[in-house]
């Protein structure tokens, strides 16, 4: 199995990947290769299928791959156009033509799918004869249906299951995998041979992990996490298990039989199977998804504005273990709100990470403004205005930096204050990508010390100071905010479960503190629009996975 990191449209690059990994599988022998759902177009190519020249183009890479390998069997997932309408398909080729094609017949339409507004669902299964082993195909979402797996084996008589794939990480995501993998191949008494796309691609990180269970649901090799692999495994097929009887009740065809030249095989290391704690996992996710957005949309380095907070301090810290510290340039811009300690540790941790710095005072640039804004302002005392000039003038400077440079600029809020509002826009909202927009403030902590403990790289001042914007005299975050803790727990109940105000307060948080958070994530809809693409790691990311209304009239506690 070819866990690939693909480039979305840019087929020649996909074809090419396969193409290379086709020739290492050949050198391990391999009698079977499979590459990940879509593995032609990239997924998701969402409305570049609309361009009928796109899916053409498509079509072509296609054949292309299948005449360079007429001896390997291979299996590739790409876009086919039956008549007027667009599957979600994988070839199976062999002697240098496309011997049978498999449509996807589960579309997914939920959070950051949208496959029914692109694809027909598929209605035909097969079963092909390789080497005398029933080997059967499938895509992503059949494998978490019981139906489309108990199909191939008990009508078709399969005794593998390849099922390929593009899925998203997600927090806790890779045991249900396994969970849901191990039910599959035990149920049905079949290997189940699980291949997933790797890599960032917008919002989305996908990442690996491809799998093989055995027919008692035990599994047997697994994928590296965050990384390209060729996942290779010899499988042996016990005389008195098989060979399963096809039924005469519903007949899967046959399509083709195969027999490759099989040499004899070195024994093949084991893979470790090793499991990341949750800490690692979303971190590896972030450094992937910044890594793979800035690199695949041709930017070289990358701009943080460093405020000497933990958002800023953990965004720099992935942005160098993404792209180097030498691709990365920290920006520091003081104001005389800004506290010695925070000029201490936006230093320090540039220094640690060897990230160039450069400091601009915007002490002047902010009097300019109250002075032009003076006569409209004079009767009215400090608010949010001010504070937020503050902001604005840090984010013009970033943006310039980009404009002159050519630096992608890597946005340092988090999820909390993004759902409350607690942000700026055009101020700290600006930027091309944002580092942490799907991750909780108190996540931002669990990561930062889980950062810490593979080299200790952010003071530790920066982890355990009060939180605050520095816009006014002494201001801290919980000045406006509930605690960070309560915060997050109402946050997660509200905007992933869909709970009332009221079951809240049920649930024993206060009413005060309930409301008024609800409140404060409906009326900053707006906000949210208008920041930059993020890297989604929890189940509900705000864009593709939560869209509301701006403006709507349901007020309902």
């Amino acid at each position: 199995m070819a866990q690939i990191n693909t480039f979305v449209g840019d087929l020649e690059f996909n074809r090419e990947r396969i193409l290379s990994f086709i020739d290492a599988s050949e050198e391990m022998q391999a009698d079977i290769v499979s590459f990940p759902e879509l593995a032609v177009t990239g997924y998701p190519p969402e409305d570049l299928v609309y361009k009928p020249q796109f899916v053409e183009d498509n079509l072509k890479e296609i054949e292309k791959i299948a005449g360079s390998y007429p001896d390997t069997v291979v299996i590739v997932g790409f876009v086919d156009k039956v008549k007027d309408k667009l599957f979600n398909a994988a070839a199976v080729m062999h002697k240098g033509k496309v011997q049978a094609i498999y449509h996807k017949q589960h579309l997914p339409n939920y959070g950051v799918f949208d496959e029914k507004r692109y694809f027909e669902p598929g209605t035909g299964c097969f079963v092909f004869d390789l080497n005398d082993v029933n080997v059967a195909v499938n895509i992503c979402e059949d494998i978490w249906f019981s139906e489309p797996t108990s199909n191939l084996a008990k009508y078709g008589g399969a005794e593998l299951i390849i099922n390929v794939n593009s899925s998203p990480f997600g927090l806790d995501k890779f045991k249900e995998r396994q969970d849901n993998l191990a039910k599959r191949s035990k149920d049905n008494k079949v290997f189940v041979a699980y291949n997933n796309l790797v890599g960032g691609q917008d919002e989305l990180v996908f990442d690996g992990g491809a799998m093989i269970f055995d027919p008692d649901g035990e599994l047997i090799s697994v994928g590296k996490r965050f990384e390209e692999d060729l996942v290779i495994k010899d499988l042996v097929f016990s005389d008195e298990k098989r060979k399963p009887q096809k039924s005469e009740e519903k007949a899967i065809a046959c399509e083709f039989k195969v027999a490759t030249t099989v040499k004899d095989k070195t024994d093949l290391e084991e893979i470790e199977i090793k499991t990341l704690g949750r800490d690692e996992e979303a971190y590896k996710a972030l450094v992937m998804g910044v890594k793979d957005y800035v690199h695949k949309n041709k930017f070289k380095k990358a701009l943080v504005s460093l405020s000497g907070g933990v958002d800023s301090a953990l965004s720099l810290v992935i942005g160098a273990d993404a792209l180097g510290s030498e691709n990365l340039i920290a920006l520091f811009q003081p104001s005389d709100f800004t506290s010695g300690d925070s000029t201490e540790d936006a230093l320090e941790l540039a220094k640690n990470l060897d990230v160039k710095i450069e400091q601009l005072e915007i002490t002047g640039l902010y009097e300019d403004y109250l002075n032009l804004l003076k006569p409209y302002f004079e009767d009215a005392k400090m608010s949010e205005a001010e504070e937020n000039i503050q902001a604005r003038i840090r984010g013009n400077i970033v943006m310039a930096f980009s404009n002159k440079f050519g630096y992608m600029v890597l946005s340092t809020g988090n999820k909390s204050e993004l759902s409350v509002g607690y942000a700026t826009l055009y101020g700290d909202m600006a930027g091309g990508f944002s580092v942490l927009k799907d991750v909780y403030k108190t996540e931002v902590y669990h990561l930062a010390k889980y950062r810490n403990t593979v080299s200790k790289v952010i003071p530790e001042r920066i982890i355990t100071k009060a939180p605050s914007a520095e816009l006014r005299p002494n201001q801290k975050d919980q000045d406006t905010l509930p605690d960070y803790e309560v915060l997050d727990a109402i946050l997660k109940h509200y905007i992933e479960e869909f709970k009332t105000a009221k079951e809240m307060v049920a649930d024993g948080f206060d009413k005060d503190v309930v409301y008024k958070t609800v409140a404060m994530v409906d009326a900053n809809e707006y906000k949210r629009r208008q920041a930059p693409p993020g890297i989604k790691i929890t189940p509900r990311a705000f864009g593709r996975d939560r869209r509301m209304p701006i403006t709507q009239g349901y007020i309902k506690r």
